[in-house]
């Protein structure tokens, strides 16, 4: 299997990066809104250096495909892209609700969990998960982005994580929702183990074929200012 993992997420306003190097795990994550760009690289190389290691030792590369904020999403994509470039490793991309679900299960004995992120607009991501025998995120239906009044189902006591519980806080109460407030935003380690899944069964693409996956139609984001 591929262990020799780097992972990287932009898509929100949390910045979270995890390397996985010899059987060590090397991780950053800080919230600095509108500064992605800035300290991505600079950040990486702080984990190379700690793992003395550089990017041609890797077997890959992870990175968050979103969905979440579009800028942060693309900041993501064309970082892992670039690196993957230089390098001529091959790339894997993970949900970043995936990437919380698993989170989830990992700290939790929980059996499903309902991730949700402020996607503004009135609208969250939405995707329900469940865990597999080998304790994987598995999701239950599609990605979502959807008014958070509109959500129906039976989640009585489902695990609930993610940053748009708190801002809708009435539609967790609504649903009967076990809220877990530890986790609201996308940790990259937690998407070193579902790279990894990704490399071993061939899930992978070349830096080339690398897609963000924005959930918002074109529609939608044509509509936002500077989108037209």
């Amino acid at each position: 299997m591929k262990t020799n993992l780097l992972a990287l997420d932009a898509s929100t306003e949390a910045l979270s990066l995890a390397l996985s190097f010899n059987g060590n795990l090397y991780r950053h994550f800080e919230e600095c809104p509108q500064q992605h760009s800035q300290k991505i690289l600079p950040l990486v190389e702080q984990l190379f250096s700690e793992a003395g290691c550089q990017l041609k030792d890797l077997d890959g590369l992870v990175f968050g495909r979103g969905p979440g904020s579009f800028t942060g999403v693309r900041i993501g994509v064309s970082v892992a892209q670039g690196l993957a470039y230089s390098a001529n490793l091959q790339l894997a991309g993970v949900s970043t609700l995936q990437a919380m679900a698993q989170q989830a299960f990992a700290q939790t004995d929980a059996k499903q969990v309902l991730v949700a992120i402020d996607a503004r607009m009135g609208e969250v991501y939405l995707c329900h998960y469940t865990r597999s025998e080998n304790n994987q995120a598995v999701a239950l239906g599609d990605e979502s982005v959807i008014k958070p009044e509109l959500i129906e189902g039976d989640f009585a006591g489902v695990l609930a994580v993610g940053t748009g519980w708190q801002t809708y806080s009435e539609v967790a109460e609504k649903l009967a929702l076990d809220v877990h407030d530890a986790i609201t935003l996308p940790h990259a380690e937690y998407m070193l183990e579902i790279g990894a899944v990704q490399f071993e069964s061939g899930q992978v693409v070349n830096a080339a074929d690398a897609q963000p996956q924005y959930v918002r139609d074109t529609v939608t984001w044509k509509k936002l200012p500077g989108r037209e």
